[in-house]
């Protein structure tokens, strides 16, 4: 299961520094993930300084569905 970021996402960035694969693009609002990189081992999760960021299966399908959508389209955070 991919980790998912919310609309609470502040942009702070310190999700993507500990991003093993780099899933983490940066949209004009927030920053979101790829599902098909993430590799779901928590490491964001932890890290986000506002809660932000939940596993799929407890985030809303509207989250999921940006997340997907937009990190196809938006700059990787590490570039």
């Amino acid at each position: 299961m991919p980790s998912v970021i919310s609309d609470a996402c502040i942009k702070c960035g310190t999700c993507a520094t500990v991003c093993p694969v780099s899933a983490m693009h940066v949209s004009d609002t927030q920053l979101v993930i790829n599902p098909e990189v993430c590799i779901d081992c928590g490491a964001c999760i932890a890290e986000c300084p506002v809660s932000a960021i939940t596993t799929d299966a407890e985030a809303d399908e509207a989250a999921i569905k940006y997340n997907a959508e937009q990190s196809k389209v938006c700059p990787n955070a590490e570039d």
